[in-house]
């Protein structure tokens, strides 16, 4: 993978990296568009990443259909506008590598970004932004991207690579995508597949919940306190693991808004561990 990356940029070409879990859905395709337009050559990766797990979460039964991602990625088509030039769509390059090739016998070194890793998710996944941040740059290191495409979903995770990309000089745009949601306003995932009908109704509490927060913003509203109850008032049925609102660059607490901030849930439904965010601005 690296040998060929090393010769596309040889020869001009650029190169945008979508790094993924795989168990792609319409979220994961929008990504893929997204670095179809902005790079000659666009690459997906598939890795279930071992070390951004805990001891107790679900890397044994994660979702895993690398054949059928990879039919799923080829085929997705960039849209155009109609009247528009024909669509170009698929991938380039898939990298699926195993655990042995991206982690060698006595690997010992991570990447960690000290304070964005800690608040939200950090808090209840102790270990796991570090994994997070640790395979992303050595995706980077092998697929040699000038841009790297991310969801917003993923928040914090989203700071982190910028934080961690602009730390340590990686040379690489990072560009998000929004949030894309089923026609109920349930945030794509992986883990919505291990959803009950009945789960399914309180999941949407999580998307009901940052709605009803933006629309008290819109009314006036800018205590923060007030604003996290009115978000947490929707997730009955759940178990909150959090529901906060954090500068949106920094993640430090805010008590009131007065400049950007991200809303930022996550519930357990049933032992499915989702998240949402919205980001409130004045």
């Amino acid at each position: 993978m690296r040998a060929r990356a090393e010769d596309l940029r040889r020869d001009g070409r650029t190169i945008a990296v979508v790094p993924t879990m795989g168990a792609l859905h319409d979220g994961h395709l929008e990504l893929l568009r997204a670095a179809r337009a902005r790079a000659d050559i666009s690459i997906l990766t598939i890795f279930v990443n071992p070390t951004q797990f805990g001891p107790n979460e679900d890397l044994a039964k994660y979702p895993r259909d690398e054949a059928g991602d990879i039919a799923k990625a080829r085929a997705c088509e960039q849209r155009t506008a109609p009247g528009g030039p024909a669509p170009t769509g698929g991938i380039d390059l898939a990298f699926c590598p195993d655990a042995s090739a991206m982690y060698p016998a006595g690997a010992q070194t991570f990447v960690e970004v000290r304070e964005l890793q800690k608040p939200l998710c950090g808090g209840s996944r102790p270990g796991h932004f570090a994994g997070v941040a640790t395979i992303v740059a050595k995706l980077f290191h092998i697929t040699q991207p000038h841009v790297a495409v991310f969801g917003e979903k993923d928040y914090q995770q989203l700071a982190i690579i910028r934080r961690m990309v602009r730390d340590l000089d990686f040379g690489i745009a990072i560009h998000s995508v929004p949030i894309v949601r089923e026609h109920d306003g349930l945030a794509l995932s992986s883990r919505n597949a291990y959803l009950s009908a009945e789960g399914r109704q309180t999941a949407l509490g999580l998307s009901r919940g940052l709605a009803a927060a933006e629309a008290a913003v819109k009314a006036g509203e800018r205590d923060a306190a007030k604003l996290v109850a009115l978000a947490t008032a929707q997730l009955a049925g759940a178990r909150i693991d959090y529901v906060e609102l954090r500068d949106a660059t920094e993640l430090t607490p805010i008590e009131r808004l007065e400049r950007p901030a991200v809303l930022a849930i996550a519930a357990f439904v049933g032992t499915t561990r989702l998240i949402d965010n919205r980001v409130l601005a004045i």
